[in-house]
């Protein structure tokens, strides 16, 4: 894969990930992000619509965009996947790396609210 498409998401904190519901509407959802060999890789709560919506539809669209979803980038069509739990802790492990403490909080919290969450992998068409 050429590196092009993917430099516009080089130092980019999030990505705005648009999944699409049964009667084909997108919905579009800025999410923390880290990028390896071309794949980027993502958590969020497993009780989140966004996961239902790959679960039926793993066609996605992604942009770099800033905190409130606002595209800084192209879009570019992808697919979305529900990793297995054997993937968590490699893509936490490279998620902490780039988001240190802030992610480190946000899990706590996570836990004491006993949410459970899922990783994503996100592929370039």
């Amino acid at each position: 894969m050429s590196r092009g498409r993917l430099a516009q998401f080089d130092n980019q904190n999030y990505l705005n990930l648009e999944s699409y519901r049964r009667n084909g509407q997108g919905v579009q959802t800025p999410i923390w992000f880290v990028e390896g060999d071309g794949v980027f890789y993502a958590y969020t709560l497993a009780s989140s619509f966004k996961v239902s919506r790959i679960r039926n539809n793993s066609r996605v669209r992604i942009a770099p965009c800033d905190m409130r979803g606002n595209v800084t980038g192209e879009w570019i069509e992808a697919n979305a996947r529900i990793l297995d739990e054997s993937h968590d802790s490699h893509v936490h492990l490279l998620l902490n790396k780039k988001y240190g403490l802030i992610k480190w909080v946000f899990d706590v919290l996570n836990r004491l609210r006993g949410g459970g969450r899922v990783s994503l992998a996100i592929e370039l068409n």
